[in-house]
């Protein structure tokens, strides 16, 4: 009975939703835009394609055939559940090339280059809704998610180095500067993905190392808007105890930042880096009102980008 309980069917249904819709995108990115300049794509569709300019074997049919061994590996690796949504989104992305096939003939854009990166963006459209909310489209995703569990490979680092085989294999079939736009295209399909799944509002995450801690953390408040959190720490060196400041702060923030940091404390240690992905209270949630009573007691204003009196 737990079980029937603790079961979400929005949550099971997600998965499969995003793997439709980001297919029939990703497909029509491919069909619309790579097929009629004679492109190729990433993975096993790139594969296909392949295929399909040397025998005219329709795509979908192509990688449906090609992911056969690979479900049975995924079975026999990675169990039933990954397997079932490795099925699912292998049938529905080999359905969507061929539903979209049409499109090849409507050549709508003419310039193989423009072409290449608008079918790079789209493709990675469909792809990063399908990854952004746990989907599956089967092909080089299954094989990567095999090698990564057994031999710690990252998933990324061994599409890649397929996806360079397949590059390869069209430059010595067809001619380089084919080959030189399918790596265009596949890259800015890799770039938009990735910028769908970790999203488009970055962050920075800043570590600060100071004997003037305490006001630091307090001027990156008022200047920000957001809070600190204080790590301690010991110097391994001076064997002295350190009070670190750790805050997130936007990309247009870090200069400032940087600036106000050295004017408390020049000999203060920073380390600014990415943050790909910043949710919860303060970023994609408003800031609770107990925060802003506890704000108040510190003297610190609520008014975003306030600095202290000395700037």
């Amino acid at each position: 009975m737990k079980v029937k309980e603790d079961f979400n069917l929005k949550e099971f249904l997600i998965p499969y939703i995003a793997t439709t819709i980001g297919s029939f995108i990703a497909a029509a990115g491919v069909t619309a835009f790579f097929i009629p300049h004679h492109l190729l794509s990433g993975g096993i569709g790139g594969i296909s394609i392949l295929i399909y300019y040397l025998t005219g074997l329709p795509i979908g049919i192509g990688m449906f055939i090609l992911n056969i061994p690979i479900m049975a590996a995924c079975y026999k690796f990675m169990g039933r559940q990954y397997t079932i949504l490795s099925i699912v989104g292998t049938i529905v992305i080999s359905i969507a090339f061929d539903a979209t096939a049409f499109l090849t003939d409507l050549m709508l854009v003419k310039d193989p280059i423009i072409s290449a990166i608008t079918g790079g963006a789209v493709n990675g459209l469909g792809m990063g809704i399908i990854y952004k909310y746990n989907g599956n489209s089967g092909g080089l995703d299954v094989v990567g998610a095999i090698v990564k569990k057994y031999y710690s490979l990252e998933m990324g680092n061994v599409v890649m180095i397929l996806n360079g085989f397949i590059l390869i294999f069209a430059a010595y079939l067809f001619t380089l500067e084919l080959a030189v736009l399918t790596f265009v295209g596949v890259y800015i399909s890799a770039f938009v993905t990735n910028k769908v799944v970790v999203g488009l509002k970055q962050r920075k995450s800043v570590v600060i190392i100071s004997n003037r801690a305490s006001m630091i953390a307090q001027v990156l408040m008022r200047y920000t808007g957001h809070g600190a959190t204080y790590l301690h720490g010991q110097g391994a060196y001076t064997m002295q105890d350190k009070q670190i400041v750790y805050a997130i702060i936007k990309l247009t923030e870090v200069s400032k930042v940087k600036e106000l940091v050295n004017k408390l404390d020049p000999q203060a240690f920073m380390i600014i880096s990415d943050a790909s992905e910043v949710v919860g209270q303060g970023f994609t949630r408003p800031a609770a009102k107990d925060d802003d009573i506890q704000k108040s007691s510190m003297g610190i204003p609520h008014t975003k980008n306030t600095l202290p009196p000395e700037y």
